[in-house]
Parts: C-alpha cells; sequence; structure tokens
C-alpha cells in the first residue's frame, strides 16, 4: 500500500488569538488556516494541495465554545463535530447537533470543525443543510481587528468570498426553541459521506417551515415553494399535525423542486420532434423521453422520504 507523503509547509505559526490569526494570514497570502485538518489533509495526501505556510487555528480558545447573544448563539468556528454531538447543545440546536453526530467516525468528530464544514464547503457537509435552514449567518474576522456579518448562504453560493486575511470567526443561528430535525441517507451502513441529506425548521414565530437539501448539489438547497406550501397548511394553534398525504406531498414537492424533470433539448438538425421514439435523433439513455434516468429517480425518492420524514418528526 503507497501513501502521498505529505510536502512539509514551509511556515507553520500557531497564534493565539483570533485577531493574531488574521494577521498572519495578512503577511502571508499564501498560507492556508487549518483547525482540525480533516479536508486539508485529504487535500494534501490526494496532491491537490502543497501549502507554502499554515496557521494553526488550535490555540484560540475564543472560538471553541458558544456564547449567547440577542436572542441568537454565537458558535466558535473552532467548536468540534463531538462537541456540538453532546446533549447540552443538543437541547439548544438539536438539527446542528444530530448533523454533528452524523459526520463520520469518532476521528473525524473529534478534529472536524464548524468553521472548516462551512469554509471547505464540500456538498457533502452534513452541517451545512442545517445552517442553510436555521437562515445562520458568519462573522468574518479581518485585518486590523475588522467584523463584517454575511448570510451563510451568501458565501456557499459563491455571491460573497472571504477576502485576502479574512477568517470565519463566529456562526450566528437565531434561537428558535422549536422543533427541529436533521436526516441523512449514505450509501452504506453506519456513518459516512451523504448522497442525500434533509434539515427541517419549524418557526412558530413566523408560522413557517423552513427545508433546506444537502449533497445533491454544489451547495444546500431551499424549496421555498413547498415552504410556502406547507407552512399555509399547518395548524399553528393547535396540535400541528398534518396528514400523512399532507406529508407525502411535501416529500415530493421538495423533492422535485431540487431534482427537477429535465428540458428536452430539439435537435436542430433533425426535421422531427426529437421526443419522437421513432426519430432516429431521439435520446436513448435507457430511461423514457424526457424522464429521469434511474440513478436520478431513486436520489429524488431518496429525498422525497428524507424530508416527508423530516417534517413528520419535527411536528411530532
Amino acid at each position: 500500500m503507497t501513501t502521498h507523503a505529505p510536502q512539509a509547509a514551509h511556515t507553520v505559526t500557531l497564534p493565539g488569538s483570533l485577531d493574531e490569526a488574521v494577521a498572519a494570514l495578512a503577511a502571508m497570502p499564501t498560507a492556508v488556516p487549518v483547525a482540525g485538518g480533516t479536508d486539508l489533509m485529504a487535500a494534501v495526501n490526494s496532491g491537490l494541495l502543497r501549502p507554502a505556510g499554515l496557521v494553526g487555528l488550535g490555540r484560540i480558545n475564543e472560538i471553541r465554545g458558544w456564547q449567547y447573544q440577542d436572542g441568537a448563539a454565537l458558535l466558535g468556528a473552532g467548536l468540534t463535530h463531538a462537541r456540538m454531538g453532546r446533549p447540552d447543545f443538543a437541547a439548544l440546536m438539536p438539527a446542528l447537533a444530530a448533523a454533528a453526530r452524523a459526520a463520520g467516525p469518532p476521528q473525524i468528530r473529534n478534529a472536524g470543525t464548524l468553521g472548516g464544514n462551512i469554509a471547505s464547503a464540500q456538498p457533502t457537509g452534513d452541517t451545512l443543510p442545517v445552517l442553510a435552514a436555521l437562515e445562520a449567518s458568519l462573522v468574518i474576522a479581518g485585518p486590523g481587528g475588522a467584523r463584517r456579518e454575511i448570510p451563510v448562504g451568501r458565501l456557499l453560493a459563491g455571491l460573497d468570498m472571504l477576502r485576502p486575511g479574512e477568517l470565519i470567526g463566529y456562526v450566528r443561528v437565531p434561537l428558535l426553541h422549536a422543533p427541529q430535525t436533521f436526516l441523512k441517507a449514505t450509501g452504506r451502513m453506519g456513518p459516512g459521506r451523504a448522497i442525500a441529506s434533509v434539515a427541517v425548521v419549524l418557526d412558530p414565530a413566523r408560522r413557517g417551515v423552513r427545508c433546506a437539501v444537502g449533497a445533491v448539489a454544489p451547495m444546500p438547497l431551499r424549496p421555498f415553494d413547498a415552504e410556502r406550501w406547507v407552512s399555509s397548511i399547518v395548524d399553528w394553534d393547535g396540535e400541528r399535525t398534518l396528514a400523512p398525504d399532507a406529508l407525502a406531498a411535501f416529500g415530493d414537492y421538495v423533492a422535485a423542486a431540487c431534482i427537477p424533470d429535465p428540458v428536452p433539448v430539439p435537435n436542430p438538425l433533425s426535421p422531427h420532434d426529437p421526443l419522437d421514439p421513432h426519430n432516429p435523433h431521439a435520446p436513448h439513455d435507457g430511461a423514457e423521453p424526457g424522464t429521469l434516468p434511474p440513478a436520478v429517480l431513486h436520489l429524488r425518492r431518496t429525498v422525497a422520504t428524507l424530508a416527508r420524514r423530516a417534517l413528520g418528526r419535527a411536528l411530532a
């Protein structure tokens, strides 16, 4: 068995505060920040990354816990998945705790951090759909003690990127004090990378249901139309229950929104209808023209099942 030996970084800096880490990154623009290193070392070992320098974040105690601030929880970017999975944190944000517990085997949960999960922005990141459904925001630390705040969705969508010398310092999550769930499907038994995940959050104050789907696209998807529809039929003043057919319809609505039907593309070289099965230019991929391939159809069914079960558990 062979392994890729990582090339040693030229400079390793171990700052003791967030501002010191920002200053180190500003002084070494080619340096890479590292906390748990679970994604970084995978990139190094696969030959995708050869950092010229490292700025270690493991000694920065201020980002390893959380605090309450103006009706929200301010979570340090250095929180590990193992810490977020504990009962006291689960009582605060059960869906985020469930996602942290599902993030992988113990060695990954003990090392991997919330900020690293966000910064690497892997589509299969378990915390990402939960943060999207909770409508969390990021507190970004910049040079000279500067701080700015952006919605987590803007960073994941690439609409607002980290600037040179900036770090994710904290994640601000509104405290809803309401049921929330996270479910995921993997390709094997036990912890593993998600092939699909769903987070559902109830917001009784706004009489709304929020949902986010992960792993099926480069960033978590919010099926807003499905959210509005199901929010309109929940009895917010009563028992908040839905009939099984309504739950099933919600699951199908979410799945269809996140994995839509393909749009037929006419063949300009063919004088015939490209969807005509007798047309020699019609597509032949093992599926009926205009329908989803079997693997994609299975993924849609998986998302529908997860969404239905997640909402059912939240309402229960």
